[in-house]
């Protein structure tokens, strides 16, 4: 079974996953990304600066992403 790691970036803050989750394949890792995402979505936006960014990446075993999502804050002044 595959095995995935995931990792998060705020600002400066990025931190990845020691050990690896196992999905039987892509989709079914995109499943869970999401809702991981989805349940982190509300405590991210409130915490979230002007101009700042937030994301969550899916990393497969050598470490590199599969999937990314992304919150991002702009100020259009």
């Amino acid at each position: 079974m595959p095995r995935y790691f995931f990792r998060i970036r705020n600002g400066s803050y990025s931190g990845c996953a020691d050990q690896a989750t196992e999905f039987p394949d892509r989709d079914a890792a995109w499943k869970e990304m999401t809702s991981v995402c989805a349940t982190m979505a509300a405590g991210i936006a409130r915490k979230l600066q002007e101009n700042s960014e937030w994301d969550m990446e899916l990393l497969d075993e050598a470490k590199e992403p599969v999937f990314r999502i992304r919150i991002v804050a702009e100020s259009f002044d």
